[in-house]
């Protein structure tokens, strides 16, 4: 830990600064130490991959106390380089958590295989480990648990399950940067873990990503992999001979720019900082949807401690949830869907059944969460969703 934290008061600002007319589902947090970082890559000339990017991949592995930290230009990314440097490819398969974005099920697709969706424990969102085994063949790879909302999925069944048949573990912890599961980082108890800095992440540089592992096979593989399977020029750049790459590996072009690093840098100084806000948000709005019918507050597994990257409550069956959202949205308050039930999406052509995923997916509802929400604002919200639930 031990990040350089801003006290939460300077990263809220004042009632009288803000509006109480529209308030918006998310809000990036950023300041002057964004513009100072960016302006050192701005005047060094190197705005590619470069020192800023090791920088923050130095930083994110200090954290998490992994062994290999590898900065690409999003979670998608990493979890297609992850699979790849496992050896994921046609004819294998995926079990992968249903109730995602799909960016999950793309990344397998990528590689050639095929993902089989599990379905999920409905009061941690979270894939259910009593539901994996059944869905393993002898075509079975790896599992990818998503780490749902911030909230860690249950690794210990998960781990137990993946040693018994001998499975690769891909951690989708795109929203989980800071969380633990039972004292250990979401992240770093499978073979390798995948983060998001999306503008809706607990920490973001706009569009960014980053796969961490212990293993040095596969940082070294997926680092390969990313820079069109080349030497990455700032390693070049660093050699005293001329060094020609050669081209040996069908690679991708999913390098970090040192300016996108830039703002990870500033970032991850407030990192702590910002999950603090975050669950003290999400303290005030369990406290008023405990007094609202017809919703209820995210269920917190005591064996973990979540970043609330969402807040994502569920409507009681019978409300229409799409129609509450829109209802909201004419009122100045932003909301959204949870996340999607992936096995009911085209692209799959899935067979699988989740019906858990399909009925949580039907009745999820983000609302609005970031660092400079205001008490008064989540007051505001939970008044118009009372009196909005309450004339049904």
């Amino acid at each position: 830990m031990g990040m350089q934290a801003k006290r939460l008061r300077d990263i809220c600002p004042p009632m009288e600064q803000l509006t109480m007319d529209k308030i918006p589902l998310t809000r990036p947090y950023f300041d002057q130490e964004e513009l100072d970082e960016i302006k050192k890559v701005l005047d060094s000339g190197w705005v590619a991959q470069g020192p800023k990017v090791k920088e923050f991949e130095g930083m994110v592995a200090g954290y998490l106390g992994v062994r290999h930290a590898v900065a690409v230009t999003n979670c998608t990314a990493a979890l297609h380089l992850a699979l790849l440097a496992l050896d994921i490819g046609p004819g294998d398969e995926v079990l992968v958590a249903d109730y995602t974005f799909p960016a999950t099920g793309h990344a397998v697709l990528y590689c050639g295989a095929r993902p089989v969706f599990v379905d999920i424990d409905p009061r941690t969102y979270n894939i259910d480990p009593g539901l994996i085994e059944e869905k393993i063949t002898s075509k079975t790879r790896a599992i990818i648990p998503v780490h749902t909302f911030g909230q860690p999925a249950a690794m210990d069944a998960i781990l137990q399950i993946a040693n018994d048949h001998n499975l690769a573990v891909v951690e989708d912890a795109a929203c989980a940067l800071g969380a633990r599961y039972r004292g250990r980082c979401a992240g770093t108890m499978g073979d390798v873990g995948c983060f998001s800095f999306h503008a809706r992440k607990g920490i973001t540089t706009g569009e960014g990503g980053m796969l961490v592992t212990d293993r040095d096979d596969i940082a070294a593989k997926a680092r390969h992999l990313a820079v069109f399977g080349m030497t990455a020029a700032w390693d070049r750049e660093q050699s005293d001979r001329l060094v020609i790459p050669r081209f040996t590996d069908v690679g991708y072009n999913y390098k970090m720019s040192d300016i996108t690093a830039a703002v990870g840098v500033a970032q991850m100084r407030r990192l702590d900082t910002f999950i603090e806000r975050r669950r003290e948000l999400a303290q005030i709005w369990d406290t008023h949807l405990d007094d609202i019918a017809g919703i209820t507050k995210p269920y917190i597994d005591p064996s973990v401690s979540p970043v609330y990257q969402s807040y994502v409550a569920t409507v009681d069956p019978g409300i229409d949830r799409d129609w509450l959202i829109e209802t909201l949205i004419n009122e100045g308050i932003q909301t959204q869907i949870g996340t999607y039930a992936s096995h009911i999406q085209p692209v799959y052509r899935s067979q699988e059944r989740c019906s858990r995923s399909l009925d949580i997916y039907c009745r999820a509802i983000a609302l609005p969460l970031y660092v400079n929400l205001r008490y008064e604002e989540i007051d505001a919200v939970a008044q118009i969703l009372e009196r909005i639930l309450g004339a049904l």
